[in-house]
C-alpha cells in the first residue's frame, strides 16, 4: 500500500483514512480474484440492467467485518446490505464494487468507494481502483490526494474544449427521464463525452483534472458519498441539483460549471 499523505490530520482522521485504505486493499484482493473469471456468479437485482456479483458480496463482507471489529459503535450504509438503521454519530457509506456492469463484462474500470459521515456530514472519502492500483482520498477541509499527490480540478473555461462524462440510470428503459435528452444537449457543445460506468471514478477523475466535468441522474448515496468530497476538496464545483430522481449530481471545474449545469438541469 502507498503511504497516505498527511496534511495535518488529527489522530482520529488518520485512523479513518488508514482504516479505509486497509479495507479497500483487502476488498480489492477479492475483486481481483474473481475478475474476468468465466464462472463469476451474476444475479439480477430487479432488472437485467441492475446486477450483483459474488465479488460484490465478497468485497462487502471484508469491509463490514473490518468495521464491526474496529468501529463496533458505528452505523453502516452499504449497497448490498442497505442501512443497518443504527443510531450513531458516525456512519460508513460503502460501495464494495462501483462499476459492477463493467466488472461483470471484464472491463477494468471499477473501484471500491468508502465514505464516512459524522453527524450527517461527509468527513472522509476514499476510492480505490484495483486494476491501476490508484487511490484517491480526502479529509474534509484538508484537501484531496491521488496517485500523483494533491488533486486540483482543471481550469478549463470553454465548454467546447471540455471532456465530460455521464451515466444513465438503471430505469432507463421504463423512465423517459433517462438522461438521453441532456446527453443530446451537451454532446455537440463539448470536445467529447465519456461513459466510465463508475460514478465514484467519474468524480475522482474530475478531482484529478482528467475530466472537466461529470453529471448523472438517479445515483444512490453510496455511489456519490466519497467521490463527492474528493471532488469538492480538489476545488471542483459540486452540486446535487435535483431531488426528484435519486441523487442528481454535477461536478465540474469552476470555469465551465455554470454552462454545464444550465444544459443538464
Amino acid at each position: 500500500m502507498k503511504n497516505i499523505i498527511d496534511n495535518g490530520f488529527t489522530p482520529q482522521e488518520r485512523e479513518w483514512i488508514d482504516s479505509a485504505q486497509q479495507m479497500g486493499h483487502q476488498a480489492a484482493e477479492v475483486l481481483k480474484n474473481f475478475f474476468r473469471r468465466r464462472d463469476l456468479s451474476i444475479q439480477d437485482k430487479g432488472s437485467a440492467y441492475d446486477i450483483v456479483t459474488e465479488a460484490d458480496k465478497g468485497s462487502e463482507r471484508i469491509i463490514l467485518d473490518f468495521i464491526h471489529s474496529r468501529f463496533p459503535d458505528h452505523a453502516i450504509l452499504s449497497e448490498e446490505s442497505g442501512d443497518d438503521h443504527r443510531t450513531a454519530r458516525c456512519q460508513w457509506v460503502i460501495d464494495p464494487l462501483d462499476g459492477t456492469v463493467n466488472y461483470s463484462a471484464g472491463i477494468a474500470t471499477y473501484c471500491i468507494s468508502i465514505g464516512l459521515k459524522v453527524d450527517g456530514e461527509t468527513r472522509m472519502g476514499y476510492v480505490y481502483a484495483p486494476t491501476l492500483d490508484e487511490e484517491f482520498y480526502a479529509i474534509k477541509g484538508k484537501g484531496a490526494y491521488g496517485p500523483y499527490g494533491r488533486l486540483q480540478a482543471k481550469s478549463t473555461t470553454e465548454l467546447q474544449r471540455a471532456v465530460i462524462s455521464t451515466g444513465f440510470p438503471y430505469d432507463k428503459s421504463t423512465n423517459p427521464d433517462n438522461n438521453l435528452d441532456r446527453f443530446a444537449q451537451v454532446m455537440p457543445r463539448v470536445r467529447g463525452i465519456r461513459r466510465l460506468g463508475s460514478a465514484a471514478m467519474d468524480l475522482c477523475y474530475v478531482a484529478a483534472g482528467w475530466l472537466d466535468g461529470y453529471w448523472e441522474l438517479n445515483l444512490k448515496e453510496w455511489d456519490a458519498c466519497a467521490g463527492e468530497l474528493i471532488a469538492q476538496e480538489a476545488g471542483a464545483f459540486v452540486k446535487r441539483y435535483r431531488n426528484d430522481h435519486g441523487i442528481c449530481i454535477l461536478a465540474a471545474c469552476p470555469g465551465i460549471a455554470t454552462q454545464l449545469l444550465e444544459l443538464v438541469e
